[in-house]
């Protein structure tokens, strides 16, 4: 029977690193010199999900919404061209199939 547990933790293992993703940066240092703008927040929300809490296996919009919610938030301040600041909020909800996953990034737009 020491197989089957040899087994079972080779497909644990598996499973696991399959939902792991790249780090990121979320603001890039800004330069020396620079405009403050005013404050700029954008959110974005991603679905992990599909039937009960063990089999939360399909992702939707879960990956990129750290890069969308910035690129929102520039986008909400015209001109601006990065953020200091920042501050990462993260929200989750259960919906009847699976999970709602929302970040807003709140910061001071810079030009």
């Amino acid at each position: 029977m020491g197989w089957r547990r040899c087994v079972r933790a080779a497909a644990a293992c598996a499973l696991l690193a399959g939902c792991a993703s790249d780090m990121i940066t979320i603001a890039p240092k800004p330069p020396q010199q620079f405009t403050r703008l005013g404050p700029a927040t954008g959110s974005f929300c991603g679905s992990l999900g599909f039937l009960g809490t063990a089999t939360y296996f399909f992702p939707a919009g879960i990956n990129g919404r750290m890069e969308e919610a910035y690129a929102r938030a520039l986008a909400n301040i015209p001109g601006a061209t990065g953020l200091i600041d920042v501050t990462v909020q993260e929200d989750w909800s259960w919906w009847i199939l699976g999970t709602a996953r929302c970040v807003t990034v709140t910061g001071e737009a810079i030009k």
